[in-house]
């Protein structure tokens, strides 16, 4: 399966437990994988695609998968708002700190290098289902063929690709070098 990766925007947010336990159940990666590395670099998260053929030599950075990280405190529920002055003493709302995994920014800070890059995104779209938090769009081709994505929170949506003419593009705008009267020969 061949396909290429046009425009991708991401805001997606979702604990790092999450992420480290999908790749933990063995998922079904597109056939052109053969696995995904998952490495941490301090507050980075990246998951870098193993290619399956050979052919690809071992010098060519396959795509991959670079998502920030935070710590966020999760509540068991919603802390009370503007507390006012007749609450005499003040409960403490159970809470965690959790890791979160931020995939957030266009193609190429979220999805890196060309060698797998569809494919890459593929195992994006996944991991944009699991997603609770966020956005993910694109607009990708696969067999001669424009796809418009869109997940919100973990629900794909509907989505289309609109071709418009730029009329600023048939507007000449640009000072025409070659035919100037202000330049002398």
């Amino acid at each position: 399966m061949s396909g290429t990766v046009y425009r991708l925007h991401s805001t997606l947010e979702l604990p790092l437990e999450d992420v480290q336990d999908y790749f933990d159940a063995d998922p079904d990666l597109p056939p052109e994988i053969e696995s995904v590395d998952v490495t941490r670099r301090n507050n980075t998260l990246i998951l870098k695609s193993v290619a399956r053929d050979d052919d690809l030599s071992k010098y060519t950075p396959t795509a991959q998968l670079k998502a920030s990280i935070s710590e966020n405190r999760v509540y068991e529920e919603e802390p009370p708002r503007n507390g006012g002055p007749w609450m005499e003493e003040e409960e403490e709302i159970p809470s965690e700190l959790v890791e979160f995994a931020c995939f957030k920014g266009d193609r190429e800070t979220v999805l890196q290098n060309s060698a797998l890059q569809y494919p890459m995104f593929l195992v994006l779209l996944e991991i944009a289902k699991r997603s609770e938090k966020g956005t993910l769009t694109a607009i990708t081709e696969t067999d001669d063929e424009l796809i418009a994505t869109r997940i919100v929170e973990g629900e794909p949506r509907p989505a289309s690709v609109e071709v418009v003419e730029n009329p600023a593009a048939n507007e000449k705008t640009a000072v025409d070098w070659r035919d100037n009267k202000f330049i002398s020969d």
